[in-house]
């Protein structure tokens, strides 16, 4: 399991500690959370790929992400290409 370390300012901190009781806390609970939404859409994206081509599902959420990297159906965003440059203002 990785471990994630954010660094912040003493100013970050001071203002992160207006909003928030536990800065870690909310730390953790953000990234979770948005760790949870990213595993429904790929399991979804997933669930809808293997039924269009009759593939069998892997069991269990774990697996189902792996399977989704495996088949291609998802790929990691810093794989994806870069989007082109926009043309510069004249």
């Amino acid at each position: 399991m990785p471990d994630i370390t954010v660094s912040l300012t003493d100013t970050e901190n001071k203002s992160m500690e207006y909003v928030a009781k536990s800065v870690q806390s909310w730390t953790d609970n953000a990234l979770k959370n948005r760790a949870r939404i990213a595993k429904e859409e790929i399991i979804a994206k997933l669930v809808a790929h293997c039924n269009a081509n009759d593939i069998t599902i892997a069991t269990g959420e774990d697996a189902q992400v792996t399977q989704a990297f495996d088949l291609d159906v998802v790929a990691a965003a810093s794989d994806a290409p870069l989007p082109p440059e926009a043309p510069e203002a004249e």
